[in-house]
């Protein structure tokens, strides 16, 4: 009954979050909607993680099973992925490297910000 109780609450946020996305007026996913909701709940303590830990740790586990569908759904469109996959390709190489260099200067800089931070509690 707690898992069921548990997902009722993700379930019903996720439904939320896709209203309040209908009523925006502009174009926003509702599962980011959600996901922000979640984030504001949890920090403003209405929500506790013990309302939604355990069964949100087994979607986590269990996820690879949620990619079964898309990944065969994929299959229906390979025409279409072999006629772009030079340009599929160069999008995932421009993103891998935009991500990693973004991850990787948002590292220094938050080090940066916290030597700075350390320096002036000493000072």
């Amino acid at each position: 009954m707690k898992y069921l109780t548990q997902l009722a609450v993700i379930f019903g946020l996720c439904l939320v979050g896709d209203l309040i996305s209908a009523l925006l007026p502009f174009s926003f996913p509702g599962s980011v909607v959600s996901m922000l909701l979640v984030l504001v709940l949890l920090s403003t303590k209405l929500l506790k993680e013990q309302a939604l830990g355990e069964s949100a740790d087994f979607m986590l586990r269990n996820m690879t099973f949620f990619f079964i569908p898309p990944g065969v759904s994929i299959i229906r469109y390979m025409d279409i992925i072999n006629s772009i996959w030079w340009q599929l390709l160069l999008v995932n190489i421009v993103s891998v490297i935009t991500c990693f260099a973004a991850a990787s200067w948002t590292v220094v800089l938050v080090g940066r910000m916290q030597k700075a931070l350390a320096g002036r509690r000493h000072a």
